[in-house]
């Protein structure tokens, strides 16, 4: 079981369009996010990281990168840490216009994520995706921290499963690009710190 496990958002991504972009290719990290994912790496420079997971998608694996290096690992990519499929509906239009595309959804999504009957994953569901991969990731490393680079609505719904607490409240102090929210195994676990530069925001 490692001793802490560090669950990061990807820093900041290019985006001039504000576009969901889910899934999408292409969507890499800002200089900006660049700058997070340093600042994520110095935050963790004096702990024992043995392992880097990461989402396979660009802005994660970009995040990960600069994390990893700082240690002399490599990163290793997991399909688990996978964007939210519910933005994968959305992917492509841009926030501002989603209530035209998908009258109701936003709002819905906002007031009450447990309950989004139009989602491809239910959010119960990506809480237990994501709290699954982390008990993978901890039987496999027995000593040191593990560092686990995903997505803002995947990491919090992480964040709440494993800590015991309520999926209602999945927007409330969410991470923000390049955040660190380090959680001590248990039952259930504990969170110990959190290292936030960025404002919360809502999206990927």
């Amino acid at each position: 079981m490692p001793s802490v496990v560090h669950l990061i958002r990807h820093g900041e991504t290019e985006n001039p369009a504000h576009l969901v972009y889910a899934s999408l290719p292409g969507f890499g990290l800002t200089p900006g996010g660049f700058a997070q994912a340093g600042m994520a790496a110095r935050h963790l420079a004096n702990r024992p990281v043995a392992a880097v997971w990461s989402s396979p998608l660009q802005r994660a694996l970009e995040t990960a990168g600069e994390i990893a290096r700082s240690f002399g690992l490599p990163v290793i990519a997991d399909e688990e840490l996978r964007e939210w499929s519910l933005l994968d509906r959305w992917a492509g239009h841009r926030w501002e216009e989603l209530s035209d595309h998908f009258p109701g959804e936003v709002e819905t999504y906002l007031s009450t994520p447990t309950a989004l009957p139009f989602s491809p994953e239910s959010l119960i569901d990506l809480a237990r995706r994501m709290a699954g991969a982390l008990a993978r990731f901890s039987e496999r490393e027995p000593a040191g921290d593990i560092v686990v680079v995903s997505h803002q609505d995947p990491i919090q719904a992480a964040r709440l499963f494993v800590t015991g607490r309520d999926l209602a409240g999945l927007h409330v102090d969410k991470p923000g690009h390049g955040s660190v929210i380090s959680l001590r195994p248990g039952k259930p676990w504990e969170e110990i710190w959190v290292m936030n530069p960025a404002s919360s925001e809502r999206g990927e």
